[in-house]
């Protein structure tokens, strides 16, 4: 009977699902206007076998994983602190912490645009103190894609990060700690193998952001350093090439859902080991 009325209760959500994300994306993804499936299907193999396209799935797919591997080495060790600090300021200091998911994409870019640009403030720091002759071309590089990502995703990270934390039990640290187990130890024997679920699940989140971003690597990235995203607009904006754009959106959803299924598995394994 309970369960009955929990299939009821669910039976809205899942109406609004159906109604207002898979349909709509199944036509978006097969059914584009003036384009039939068998369209796509060829584009889809074009771009599977050519260069230039195989260079921006390439592109996409590593710096997504260098933002993840950034993300979460950077955000787990504070989510550790948060989590384990005994501070009357630590709910002050997490909410700094996830502050900027408060703020619009487009003005924490806009931020990467004034520090990294030919005339921007890090620029004109290494010309002041002589460590070069010219401003390095930061903007419109990886390099400058991966920090926008890394900002927009990082507080993202930690937060998932704490709340696996914050269910470790400190007093397994304790007891470690009475056993003789140094700090390090007891961080990499104990901490982490049991919030590693939590690590997977912000490592799919940051991962599955990074490679759908569009106004960050847009911004900072320009047309020289293209991405599934940029590529996608261009190809539903610019060219008008509906069956490209469908392919493109393919990849990109079947990238999220292979890396969504891997860390299930992973996460499902280290739950139960």
């Amino acid at each position: 009977m309970v369960s009955r009325r929990t299939g009821l209760l669910a039976l809205p959500g899942l109406a609004l699902l159906l109604a207002g994300f898979l349909i709509p994306s199944i036509a978006m993804l097969f059914a584009p206007p003036g384009v039939s499936p068998l369209d796509i299907l060829d584009r889809l193999g074009r771009m599977l076998t050519d260069p230039f396209d195989l260079a921006i799935i390439g592109r996409t797919v590593g710096l997504g994983l260098i933002v993840t591997v950034v993300c979460i080495v950077l955000g787990f060790p504070i989510a550790y602190l948060l989590a384990r600090s005994t501070s009357r300021w630590a709910g002050v200091l997490l909410a700094l912490a996830i502050f900027p998911l408060l703020l619009s994409n487009v003005v924490r870019t806009f931020g990467w645009l004034v520090l990294l640009g030919s005339n921007g403030a890090i620029g004109q720091l290494l010309t002041g103190l002589g460590l070069v002759d010219r401003a390095p071309q930061l903007l419109y590089t990886e390099l400058a894609i991966v920090l926008g990502l890394t900002q927009l995703f990082l507080p993202l990270a930690i937060i998932s990060c704490y709340s696996a934390v914050a269910q470790v039990d400190p007093g397994l640290d304790d007891a470690a700690r009475g056993l003789g187990a140094s700090r390090t130890r007891t961080f990499w024997g104990i901490v982490v193998p049991l919030s590693a679920p939590g690590m997977v699940v912000a490592a799919t989140l940051v991962f599955a952001g990074s490679v759908t971003a569009y106004t960050t690597p847009y911004l900072l990235g320009g047309s020289s350093q293209r991405m599934l995203s940029t590529q996608l607009y261009s190809y539903s904006s610019v060219t008008i090439d509906w069956a490209a754009a469908s392919a493109t959106a393919i990849i990109m959803t079947v990238l999220v859902f292979a890396v969504s299924g891997l860390s299930a598995v992973v996460g499902r394994r280290g739950a139960t080991s």
